[in-house]
């Protein structure tokens, strides 16, 4: 079953890295899957997802890396020897300096699956003076079907521990909000976080945004976004079609 997971994870990962979808380049965006109920594979550091395989991924017990998110401030040097410690293998590369915001994500219900990336049309919206208002509300049923009722929002935080802790921060917030995980946590001058059950799903959440994130920013040449309302973001989300749909493709 782990293996499957791992066989699963590189073709996801290739897929987010394919120059052609223009999501990432070089070694930029980490993937990860959950491995079982203690442990994680995620990107090795510096690691380019177009050309991934086995050896690029580290396995990490969870225990260790959440732990840290409770600690006071812990400093470059630190939190590079407790990542190096929660390896499961002493020999494996070093674990990407986001490995504990995978930790958190993974440790949603129903998550299982994770891709950070940086699509070019997301971070000219996530770079913006706009971006929060730009992104308050939803363009079109399928953006709700695939990607939720909303986007969790988290403002910039420094790579690494101080960003892990925004977004706990916004993970919990949607949670208390929605009931449910976000599908799509977005983080100001960063990138894109999709959350999916399946590597497919994350695939699917990530092609979607990206659509999204282009017809947002079509519609400033025509005075803005005409959003929909919360009634009908709602009807889609709940509607027993689109949840069937959203199964049957993810």
């Amino acid at each position: 079953m782990t293996n499957d997971v791992l066989s699963q994870l590189i073709q996801m990962s290739r897929a987010l890295g394919d120059p052609a979808k223009d999501y990432v380049i070089l070694g930029e965006g980490n993937t990860s899957a959950r491995a079982d109920d203690e442990t994680f594979w995620v990107k090795a550091s510096g690691a380019s997802l177009a050309a991934i395989t086995a050896p690029d991924f580290v396995r990490v017990r969870f225990a260790p890396v959440l732990a840290m998110l409770d600690e006071p401030q812990l400093g470059d040097e630190e939190i590079k020897q407790r990542l190096t410690a929660a390896r499961t293998d002493a020999a494996a590369g070093y674990p990407s300096i986001e490995t504990m915001l995978h930790a958190l994500a993974l440790s949603l219900p129903g998550v299982h699956f994770v891709g950070h990336t940086h699509p070019v049309a997301v971070n000219v919206i996530l770079c913006s003076q706009g971006v929060e208002e730009a992104i308050r509300g939803r363009l079109f049923p399928e953006e709700v079907t695939f990607c939720g009722p909303a986007p969790a929002y988290v403002p910039y935080a420094d790579p690494g521990l101080p960003l892990a802790r925004r977004v706990r921060e916004a993970l919990m917030a949607h949670v208390e909000k929605w009931g449910e995980p976000p599908k799509v946590v977005l983080m100001q001058n960063h990138g894109l976080i999709a959350l999916g059950g399946t590597a497919t799903e994350v695939e699917t959440i990530t092609a979607m945004y990206v659509k999204t994130a282009r017809v947002l920013l079509g519609t400033f040449a025509l005075g803005g976004p005409h959003f929909m309302s919360e009634q009908d973001v709602a009807r889609i989300h709940t509607r027993p079609d689109e949840v069937l749909r959203r199964q049957r493709l993810t």
